[in-house]
């Protein structure tokens, strides 16, 4: 028996449950009509805020006092997906469903505008309120999102302290300025790469290197092959720290013989996925340390 969510004409949720090939409709539950399916009428800062996005996780747990969040989703509390998980602790936790989000009451939903797209059209359906988050591909959108969750929360002077420390660190930097970078590449389960057009490309430029995948063409995301990997011979292949993780079919190609064999020409560097997986002060972790890897090249050199 399986039961999921429809909204009548007049914007009323109903439960319905599939039962032996017949629809049967029924009522929700008397907490969701409790609830009126309004948001809250206090004025100001929301006080019931949902996340239902990894990444506006993130957002969330950074700007909100914690007594105004009612839920993020379950990966928050993961430290091996999460940047945040200490913060997460605590927190009621939801999957992105419509049912688990709905009884809350929330007078802000915040979400990402490529998962749980089903209930963020459910949400509004039904008055709830929804900002739709876009991913940012550069530093400058970083802020600009900050900013505007920020002013969303009522939380604007917590969004430019966060950004002043972003900028802060980032000046600490020092990437070196000689006009021949490193070539990096980055190869993700699957065999996906990373290419011009995405934070990752801005992260890996930031860090004083070239992202060989941009130069190739590829746009954003793509795919290429062990045989691309070893033909172009990049000075940095960067994995993803899912190639420590359980066995899997996607990421066999992270332990392929042939990148311990290109290992002598090629350094192999391990970026935890948290780094880069969401837009934020965690990307400046990566800059960071792809920028010791850029330096560390460097000094092999045999003319440096």
């Amino acid at each position: 028996m399986r039961f999921y969510w429809t909204v009548t004409s007049a914007g009323r949720a109903n439960r319905r449950c599939r039962c032996g090939g017949h629809l049967i409709g029924a009522a929700a539950t008397a907490l969701l009509f409790a609830t009126q399916l309004s948001p809250a009428a206090t004025p100001g800062k929301p006080t019931r805020i949902v996340s239902v996005n990894l990444c506006t996780d993130e957002l969330v747990l950074r700007l909100a006092d914690r007594k105004n969040i009612a839920s993020v989703t379950w990966l928050a509390t993961t430290s091996s997906a999460s940047n945040v998980a200490d913060l997460a602790t605590q927190i009621p936790v939801n999957h992105g469903l419509a049912e688990e989000v709905i009884p809350l009451n929330p007078d802000l939903v915040v979400a990402g505008i490529y998962t749980a797209r089903a209930t963020a059209a459910l949400l509004k359906r039904v008055g709830i309120p929804v900002l739709d988050l876009d991913v940012p591909r550069n530093l400058n959108e970083i802020r600009a999102q900050y900013r505007e969750v920020g002013q969303a929360l009522g939380e604007e002077e917590r969004a430019e302290r966060i950004i002043a420390e972003m900028d802060s660190r980032l000046a600490a930097i020092r990437v070196n300025p000689a006009r021949v970078r490193p070539r990096a590449m980055v190869l993700n389960a699957n065999g996906y790469t990373i290419g011009k057009g995405s934070l990752t490309d801005e992260i890996i430029t930031r860090a004083g290197m070239e992202n060989l995948s941009a130069t190739l063409g590829i746009d954003t995301y793509g795919q290429i092959s062990l045989e691309t990997v070893v033909v172009n011979a990049a000075d940095v292949l960067i994995l993803s720290a899912y190639r420590e993780g359980p066995p899997a079919m996607a990421t066999e190609i992270l332990r392929h013989p042939v990148l311990t064999k290109i290992s002598d020409r090629t350094r192999i560097a391990v970026v935890p996925a948290r780094m880069w997986a969401c837009a934020g002060p965690g990307n400046i972790d990566a800059i960071a340390l792809l920028n010791n890897v850029a330096n560390e090249v460097r000094r092999a050199e045999p003319h440096e």
